[in-house]
């Protein structure tokens, strides 16, 4: 069976920062595919695809990053552990209104982009649970032990959560001096993380040519909840890249502009792990 995760380790650990993208894996297993009634293509719609490549410069600048293998429609690494689907899994739960749940967006996913169901019929609880103790639970362990390795070792952690956004979804952002944003930044509406966090991140974004936006339409899922912490020196912030800023979002596949754009979000990379280095030493 497919590991959950790669976990990609600095040669030197400099800074308390520490990269996570839970959507980008794309290894899906044989018994999953063939239980699906979608086409392969259709079935990766909601795959943040290359995103772990995007953001693969982190380890160089002192950073670890980890990255998902499984997919999300197999499992999303983004919602809460009970976060099940009756309308999906038979002998599940309603735990309450839940309009992620109800849109079939829970942790086991009933659909894939623009509401196209998965399968017919439903699975078994039985196999809910092996996809969370195969999937879930081995990557939020992980997590979880990175940053408390951050914390111990620096003062405090910075979780920057890496994910992509079809183009569509920005036809709810805010405008941004007349624009798109190319990039939206989410910490829970000052939940999850420091003021002075996003607003560095902001900058750093800007400085290399991306439109930025806040909280909209994005403020930052389970990940960015779960962990963010700021009065335990946790903080936690959601990280959205338009996917056509790199990608044909139809074909999955890199535009020539591709190392373009991976070379600007190197160089905002090599400034978020300083700014966690910055911080530590300030701490100290």
């Amino acid at each position: 069976m497919t590991r959950a995760f790669v976990l990609f380790e600095p040669e030197r650990w400099t800074s308390p920062a520490v990269f996570s993208s839970p959507h980008s894996g794309a290894r899906y297993p044989a018994e999953f595919l063939a239980s699906a009634e979608l086409d392969p293509m259709t079935i990766r719609s909601s795959e943040d695809a290359f995103v772990e490549q995007l953001f693969s410069a982190a380890p160089a600048h002192g950073a670890p990053l980890l990255a998902a293998t499984l997919p999300r429609a197999y499992v999303d690494l983004n919602r809460a552990a009970d976060e099940l689907d009756p309308a999906l899994i038979t002998g599940a739960q309603r735990r309450g209104a839940n309009p992620r749940v109800s849109a079939g967006l829970g942790v086991i996913p009933r659909v894939v982009a623009e509401g196209r169901p998965i399968r017919n019929g439903k699975i078994p609880l039985r196999e809910a649970l092996k996809r969370l103790r195969l999937g879930y639970h081995p990557y939020h362990d992980q997590l979880d032990a990175l940053l408390g390795r951050q914390r111990e070792c620096f003062g405090m952690a910075l979780l920057f959560d890496c994910h992509s956004m079809p183009h569509d979804a920005l036809g709810a952002a805010p405008m941004v001096r007349g624009q798109r944003p190319d990039v939206v930044l989410g910490d829970r509406f000052g939940a999850a993380c420091g003021r002075w966090l996003i607003d560095a991140a902001a900058a750093l974004f800007t400085a290399q040519g991306f439109v930025v936006a806040r909280n909209a339409p994005f403020a930052g899922g389970y990940i960015t909840q779960h962990y963010g912490r700021p009065s335990r020196n946790v903080h936690a912030l959601q990280i959205e890249i338009d996917r056509s800023l790199y990608m044909d979002e139809r074909t999955l596949t890199p535009l020539p502009g591709f190392a373009e754009v991976a070379e600007r979000l190197a160089a905002v990379q090599a400034g978020l792990v300083r700014i966690g280095d910055a911080t530590a030493l300030a701490a100290e």
